[in-house]
C-alpha cells in the first residue's frame, strides 16, 4: 500500500482544490474571485499527476507478482549490490509519516474552514486607507444607496466633499462587538488572498436598534452618515452610521469587501 501513497495525497489535494474551486464558490473564503481558473487548474493536474502514479504503482505491483524463471547461476565472484537493492526497495515507499499530509488535504475536501470573522477583526490593527484627505468622486444616485464598508469608511474619514451627507446608505458586513455595548458591521478587504486581510468596520448607532446581534451574524444595515472627529485623524476611526433598520442576512458567497 506504501507504494500508492504519493498517488493517495495527489488526488486528496487535487480533489480538494476542485471541490472548492470548480464544483462550489468556497475558494472565496480564501482567494479573489480572479485566482478561480489557477486554482482549477492546479486541481486538474494534481489529479492528473495522482492518476499517473496510482497506474505506475500498479504496474510495479504486476510486475512483482508475475512468476519468474528459474534463475541464473550466479559467478560467486560478482557483486550484484544485493544489499543496496534491498535498501532501495525498501525506501521506495517512502517513510509512513509521510501519510499525515494526507489529514490537512481530507480536512478541506470533507470540512473546509470558515472564511475569516470577528477573531481575525479583532487581532487586525485598525489600518487607515493610505490616500489622505481629499475630494471623492460623486456617488450613484438612488436611496437607499448600497455601498461597501470599505467605501463607507474612506469617505467618512477622508471626504472633504461630504459625499456621504443626506443620503440614505446600505451596507452588509458580519458583527463585531467592542467596549460598553459598542458594535460594528465588519468586513474584512483581500488584495489577493486571505493572509492579507485588512479591516474595515463601521459603529452602529441609533435609537431605531434593538440591541447587538451576535458576534459574527451577518446583518444588513441602512441608515444615514453621522459625522465624527476630524477628517484624517484617529479621532474619526471608526466612523458611524445611524442606523434606522438592521435586518440579519446569510453569509454571502463572496464574504470579503471591495473598494
Amino acid at each position: 500500500m506504501r507504494r500508492y501513497g504519493s498517488a493517495v495525497l495527489l488526488l486528496l489535494v487535487g480533489g480538494a482544490v476542485l471541490r472548492i474551486s470548480l464544483f462550489s464558490e468556497l475558494y472565496l473564503r480564501y482567494v479573489q474571485p480572479a485566482l478561480r481558473p489557477y486554482l482549477v487548474i492546479s486541481g486538474v493536474l494534481l489529479m492528473l499527476l495522482g492518476s499517473v502514479a496510482a497506474m505506475r504503482g500498479m504496474r510495479q505491483r504486476e510486475e512483482e507478482e508475475e512468476p519468474e524463471g528459474e534463475p541464473e547461476e550466479e559467478d560467486p565472484d560478482e557483486d550484484h549490490g544485493h544489499g543496496h537493492g534491498d535498501g532501495h526497495a525498501h525506501a521506495h515507499g517512502g517513510p509512513r509519516i509521510a501519510w499525515l499530509l494526507t489529514l490537512p488535504a481530507l480536512a478541506l475536501l470533507l470540512f473546509p474552514p470558515p472564511a475569516l470573522g470577528s477573531y481575525s477583526a479583532s487581532r487586525e490593527e485598525a489600518q487607515r486607507a493610505a490616500q489622505g484627505v481629499g475630494t471623492f468622486s460623486a456617488l450613484p444616485t438612488g436611496n437607499p444607496l448600497d455601498i461597501s464598508v470599505a467605501q463607507y469608511s474612506s469617505r467618512a474619514i477622508y471626504d472633504t466633499g461630504h459625499s456621504l451627507k443626506g443620503r440614505t446608505l446600505r451596507m452588509t458586513g458580519f458583527v463585531t462587538h467592542g467596549s460598553h455595548g459598542t458594535w460594528y458591521v465588519t468586513r474584512l478587504l483581500v488584495t489577493c488572498c486571505a493572509a492579507d486581510a485588512t479591516i474595515s468596520k463601521v459603529e452602529i448607532r441609533g435609537d431605531e436598534v434593538d440591541g447587538a446581534p451576535q458576534t459574527d451574524s451577518w446583518v444588513t444595515v441602512t441608515g444615514v452618515w453621522l459625522p465624527k472627529g476630524k477628517l484624517g485623524t484617529d479621532g474619526a476611526w471608526p466612523p458611524v452610521l445611524k442606523a434606522t433598520t438592521v435586518k440579519q442576512v446569510k453569509e454571502p458567497a463572496d464574504p470579503y469587501d471591495k473598494r
